[in-house]
């Protein structure tokens, strides 16, 4: 049933709303007048989402944002842990350390790939797990609602926003340009970052730039990254082995996107007096555009 309902989709809708044929008819969804999903309801069932608008600048100080870098393996986090935590994809294997307030996941083949992590992340009642609509429909196919204790709030890729049709890399800066939480790159209308989250999200080929508009939208003045390395992309992540690492894309973007769009995510920052320190001694982004310090100085 699900195949006839993808073809009569595909065949009733033009090519740009492609990206929501697997969310149709069984997803529902209601739209506040920010632009965010407000209410959604999946295969007749009811899920509860955090208000997007509540969260905003709710939180104030430093943010220890954990990406999945092999540096991770040589920080002696500071237990209890000094401020509150933001980790993505499999960093969760760092809870017990860190104790995560606040969770990212955006990448379908992480989902599809780790579905025992997800599994550990959507059962603790402590966490809000942002992720995208196709994310939920991921965990409540697999797991069911019932297993859901965690927060979950709905956030958007701003080129692929749900029964909307696609925005192509080049028309971001025309469609969402007039917005004044909207910043795009000198001369790359492909390279946003957005402040306010309801309107959506900017993607640049990693979930640590995803982080950074969340973060900044929380309200953090200070955000400490761990793990964000960028140069050893044939290593296995932190919580992998040689034997079950999966493979990493991020250095197809590297220099075209992924370098760009944390240079601008940088400027944005300062400009909101926002501090960026990546932890990670030996990354391959440049001191220029995040500065780098060494974890166990700061938490000494």
């Amino acid at each position: 049933m699900g195949t006839l309902f993808k073809q009569i989709y595909r065949y009733t809708r033009p090519r740009p709303y492609r990206h929501n044929e697997n969310l149709w008819p069984y997803m529902k969804i209601g739209r506040a007048a920010s632009g965010d999903i407000t209410s959604l309801i999946y295969k007749g069932q009811r899920v509860p989402l955090a208000d997007l608008s509540a969260l905003r600048a709710s939180c104030s100080g430093s943010l220890l944002l954990t990406a999945t870098g092999p540096s991770v393996r040589d920080i002696r986090f500071k237990t209890p842990a000094p401020v509150p935590a933001m980790g993505v994809n499999g960093a969760y294997f760092l809870q017990e350390k860190v104790g995560f307030r606040f969770y990212v996941v955006v990448d379908m083949g992480f989902f599809d790939q780790k579905r025992e992590i997800i599994a550990d992340v959507i059962r603790d009642p402590a966490l809000t797990l942002f992720t995208t609509a196709h994310g939920i429909a991921r965990i409540l196919d697999r797991h069911g609602l019932s297993a859901v204790r965690c927060t979950l709030a709905l956030i958007e890729d701003a080129a692929f926003k749900i029964y909307q049709p696609k925005i192509e890399a080049g028309a971001l800066q025309a469609a969402y340009g007039a917005h004044p939480a909207a910043h795009f790159a000198p001369g790359r209308p492909d390279i946003g970052f957005s402040t306010d989250i309801r309107i959506g999200i900017f993607d640049a080929g990693t979930v640590a730039y995803w982080a950074l508009q969340i973060a900044a939208y929380l309200g953090f003045q200070e955000i400490l990254i761990a793990g964000l390395d960028m140069n050893n992309f044939h290593q296995p992540r932190f919580y992998e082995t040689e034997e079950n690492k999966q493979p990493s894309y991020l250095a197809s973007s590297l220099t075209t996107l992924i370098l760009p769009a944390l240079a601008h995510a940088s400027q944005v920052l300062q400009q909101r007096q926002t501090r960026v320190i990546n932890l990670s001694l030996n990354s391959a982004i440049d001191g220029t555009i995040f500065e780098k310090a060494d974890y166990h100085a700061l938490f000494a």
